[in-house]
């Protein structure tokens, strides 16, 4: 692995994210919330210079201090920019997971200019109205799980750290389709940082709320004129595989890689197939499995 460094960036409203950097390459990859993910992207140092960054109340980034925000998906897109200000970049390529696909989304929409190539793995849909349906054995897991984490809340004598431990044994099993999966996903349980341990309320009352208002059609995203690459688990049980299709639905230039008997982290199950789609569409071309006759990969 090329020699790693970190350090800090300051936003426009006075916080710091935290960073880690690799490699030298001519082009910069930025993977908002991407600092455990950071090993894996690694083959891509020849052509760029990564840099992977906790979002605000994340990780080691500093948690908000003032009144909640009423625009916190834009406020995290607006770190984005902020990490490219400071490492002085004219344009960057970006990595989003989960719902910072959505924020890469939205920083493109506001800086289409900025935006080479833009990588969404496992984002929810575009319009937070639409609930897609899963596949009944990944509903009737998603409840169970729902269960566990409503036992746990009701329990005491636990310290936060303890009680964030427990949260995510009983989360993990979401989020990859192998059971015996579930030990890979380790680098991204951090309950020994503060932040970690306060997310939860953050994401819930905050973030969730603002990705089930979003209502992003195509004339909302015409300003996106970076190429898309979407990747999405078919079984992904956190943000169901048709979110993806609705993406490459909506966008001008978008393309879709399923990947079979995987989850909301397919790298994890299909590394192979995974990440050497990512440094295909980085060096300029679209993988191969997203080469069909129409911009989206056949269900």
């Amino acid at each position: 692995m090329s020699e790693m460094r970190d350090g800090y960036v300051t936003t426009v409203d006075g916080l710091r994210l935290y960073f880690q950097q690799i490699g030298s390459g001519p082009r910069l990859l930025v993977a908002p919330s991407g600092v455990p993910f950071l090993d894996q992207l690694a083959g891509a140092t020849a052509t760029h210079t990564i840099v992977a960054f906790d979002l605000r109340n994340r990780g080691r980034s500093d948690i908000v201090t003032w009144p909640p925000s009423e625009r916190p998906l834009d406020d995290e897109a607006d770190d984005i920019e902020a990490v490219r200000r400071h490492f002085g970049a004219e344009s960057l390529d970006l990595l989003g997971h989960s719902y910072v696909g959505i924020v890469a989304i939205l920083y493109a929409r506001r800086h289409s200019s900025r935006v080479g190539r833009l990588i969404q793995i496992g984002p929810p849909g575009p319009d937070g109205s639409i609930e897609h349906p899963r596949h009944p054995d990944d509903d009737l897991l998603l409840k169970g799980i729902l269960a566990k984490a409503g036992t746990l809340q009701g329990e005491t004598g636990l310290d936060d750290e303890e009680r964030c431990r427990r949260f995510w044994d009983i989360l993990r099993p979401l989020y990859v389709v192998d059971p015996g999966d579930v030990s890979k996903l380790d680098p991204w349980q951090r309950c020994h940082l503060e932040a970690e341990r306060r997310s939860g309320p953050y994401v819930m009352t905050r973030i969730m709320p603002a990705l089930r208002a979003l209502r992003l059609g195509a004339a909302d995203l015409e300003l996106v004129t970076a190429p898309v690459l979407t990747i999405h688990g078919r079984r992904d049980r956190s943000a169901p595989h048709a979110g993806g299709r609705d993406w490459v639905r909506v966008l001008s230039h978008a393309r879709l890689v399923s990947v079979a008997n995987a989850g909301h982290m397919p790298w994890i199950e299909s590394p192979e197939e995974v990440l050497g789609a990512i440094e295909t569409f980085l060096a300029g071309a679209w993988p191969a499995a997203a080469s069909t006759s129409s911009r989206e990969e056949p269900s």
